[in-house]
């Protein structure tokens, strides 16, 4: 990583407080270049507190921007950090309508020339597509990276209409934690506490909401952009890695949105930006990329930004099983249209007899985390274990040449189910001739979605019917000698909440189903792409301290034998504790369980508990956050408990429980 000390511009550093229309004002932070001519302003807005949760990775990308000639902005979302104001629920319509109340705020300002460019990763990449809808004139350009077109299928709320419990579980737990945190009274200041307090009574498990909409309803289509592409009248570079469950977002965004204004980058990179090295990459000059996008869009800059291919694509080889990878092998290809006329369908009958498939409800525990971020145990080991707990159809790799795939498999299975209800996890897999099974992409359905996302039909019980499950774009070349293998399961937990009968499973019948591949062929001339070595600016300067602490491991599996028993404790590695330079210590730490007996779907349970801690020595503040957050599961419902405790100096000044019965009528 090259760390930039000298930009064509100095830079200044000033936080303001933006007002919104309603009075409340937005806690921002502007980085600028030293000039006297307006420049265009660049914004990430998110909830994630620029005062310390963000603030180190803040300093690596704002500064940078301003020392390039842009005012560089970050701001807090409505009720999170030292903003004003209530949380409310993701992407609500407040929070939207405050994203283009600061898009236009910005523009007016007499520094700015009254262009916009809005970027982010995860929330704060999904907000900018949101605000994007929303055409305000001063937004010329968005770079999105790692976010959701679609908040019910490709969000962590609904995969395949299935409830993702690992993604539901772990998520409203931090949210409900990192939403209860105060304003820092160095920045809010003497009101820090009554806004607090006032908060914390606004503050709502969003898991309530979440299972409360089983199907893809009018709670799920707001914020969803592709109920209308044609309403972003931003240009699009959108980002996704093919280790980051977002990914399909930026195959739909290509394929929707014209191709005169838009852009795709898939690399090997979970959820993270591709410059930061987070495990794998490798990673790639990502800042001085969007610079040339920004160039372009908000200056007018004949630069050759828009002269890449529409979709950039990185395509790994065949590699041994693991569950991590400093940087994967591979290379870049481009796609001048997609879908592109290199890649073509190509279809893998199956063979045999009906076959009976009813996994064991431990099948998944392999399955690595839902969303990767760069940690030691993040993605799948091998997958043996789990392919023996599934129906498994191969297809050897015959001839010299690998068979190249680039895009979105899919399984079409001809299914028979006795109960009316149950799920279909497919894992695609690249099996070497040692026997080591590599996982390459996956995907689910829930069998009463399959007419749709906003349906739950059930299934006619002792029919057969033809299903097609869709599995997650990826980039991978299988290697001659290589077998590729479907593995089909009717359980994958954690990642897929079972339900009541589930155990059943259902009966495949091979003379109906495929594997599709979308397979790539060989170009005569492919593009030279090249990206520059990453590079940031100056890091925070946030210290750790060391500790004499035991790590725990990230992900641990114990089987009770004797119960048929299975647990899976996770540390989802927050970022222990940090000291800033302003003198802030702060401390995250959490941990989540997932439980679940080998032939009881009704046993599935999961727990979260979370323990912030924000202290300063001078003037002294010490201020503690405790959750914990729980999920089980009956017949017809999901049972939730969720307790908030929040000290200041070791006094309780807020305590509540929720606990809630919500009806499962899908998923």
């Amino acid at each position: 990583m090259l760390i930039r000390t000298e930009f064509p511009y100095g830079t200044t550093r000033e936080d303001v407080r933006i007002p919104m229309p309603d009075g409340v004002r937005l806690y921002a932070r502007i980085w600028r270049p030293v000039t006297d001519a307006p420049v265009p302003a660049l914004l990430e807005y998110l909830p994630h507190r620029l005062t310390d949760a963000t603030a180190p990775r803040d300093a690596q990308r704002h500064p940078w921007y301003a020392g390039h000639g842009y005012a560089s902005v970050r701001v807090d979302v409505r009720g999170h950090g030292c903003s004003g104001g209530r949380p409310g629920d993701r992407y609500a319509p407040r929070e939207l309508a405050d994203g283009v109340a600061v898009v236009e705020w910005l523009a007016a300002q007499p520094w700015c020339t009254g262009s916009v460019g809005m970027f982010g990763i995860g929330w704060g990449g999904t907000a900018a597509l949101q605000i994007a809808a929303f055409s305000p004139e001063a937004l010329k350009a968005v770079v999105t990276v790692g976010s959701t077109d679609d908040r019910f299928d490709n969000d962590g709320h609904g995969a395949g209409g299935c409830v993702p419990a690992e993604a539901v579980a772990a998520r409203s737990a931090a949210l409900l934690a990192l939403t209860a945190r105060p304003p820092d009274p160095l920045y809010a200041g003497d009101g820090w506490r009554e806004q607090w307090l006032a908060r914390l009574e606004a503050v709502e498990p969003a898991v309530h909401a979440w299972l409360a909409h089983g199907t893809r309803d009018d709670y799920w289509r707001h914020g969803s952009v592709c109920e209308d592409y044609g309403a972003i009248g931003a240009a699009v570079l959108a980002v996704g890695g093919l280790y980051d469950p977002h990914r399909d977002t930026v195959l739909r965004l290509v394929t929707h949105l014209p191709a005169d204004r838009v852009r795709g980058l898939l690399g090997p990179w979970p959820h993270d930006y591709p410059d930061r090295a987070a495990a794998p990459g490798p990673a790639i000059g990502f800042l001085q990329e969007t610079l040339r996008w920004w160039d372009h869009w908000l200056r007018g800059a004949a630069n050759g930004a828009m002269d890449t291919p529409l979709l950039r694509s990185w395509i790994a080889p065949s590699h041994p099983p693991a569950p991590a990878y400093e940087a994967l092998p591979g290379r870049w290809v481009g796609e001048a249209a997609w879908p592109s006329p290199a890649v073509t369908p190509v279809t893998y009958g199956f063979q045999g007899v009906p076959v009976a498939v009813a996994s064991p409800q431990q099948t998944g525990v392999d399955a690595g985390r839902s969303l990767p971020v760069g940690g030691s145990a993040d993605l799948p080991p091998d997958q043996r274990a789990e392919d023996a707990r599934s129906a498994c159809f191969e297809f050897p790799v015959a001839g010299a040449a690998p068979v190249e795939v680039l895009g979105r498999p899919r399984a079409v299975l001809r299914l028979r189910m006795d109960v009316p209800y149950g799920q279909v996890a497919a894992r695609l897999c690249d099996v070497a001739p040692d026997g080591s099974s590599t996982l390459v992409t996956r995907g689910a359905l829930n069998l009463s979605a399959r007419l749709g996302r906003d349906k739950a039909v059930p299934w006619p019980v002792g029919a057969y019917e033809d299903v097609v499950v869709e599995l997650g774009a990826t980039g991978h070349a299988f290697a001659p000698g290589h077998r590729i293998r479907l593995a089909l399961s009717s359980a994958y937990w954690p990642w897929l909440w079972p339900r009541a009968g589930s155990g059943a499973g259902w009966t495949l019948d091979p003379a109906g189903s495929a594997l599709v591949l979308p397979v790539r062929g060989a170009s005569p001339s492919e593009p030279g792409i090249v990206f520059e070595p990453p590079e940031q600016a100056e890091p925070l300067g946030a210290a750790v301290p060391a500790t004499l602490d035991e790590p725990r491991p990230e992900r641990l599996v114990v089987r009770d034998v004797a119960r048929g028993a299975w647990r899976l404790e996770v540390d989802p590695r927050r970022g222990g504790t940090r000291l800033h330079p302003d003198g802030l210590e702060y401390g995250e730490e959490a941990t989540e369980v997932y439980e679940i007996q080998e032939a009881d779907p009704l046993s599935a349970r999961t727990r979260a508990d979370w323990r912030i801690r924000l202290h300063r020595p001078e003037p002294a503040w010490d201020v503690r956050i405790e959750t914990h957050s729980d999920i089980t599961c009956e017949e017809g419902a999901f049972l939730t408990s969720d307790e908030l405790v929040c000290r200041e100096g070791g006094e309780i000044v807020f305590h509540r429980t929720w606990q809630r019965r919500l009806p499962r009528a899908a998923g």
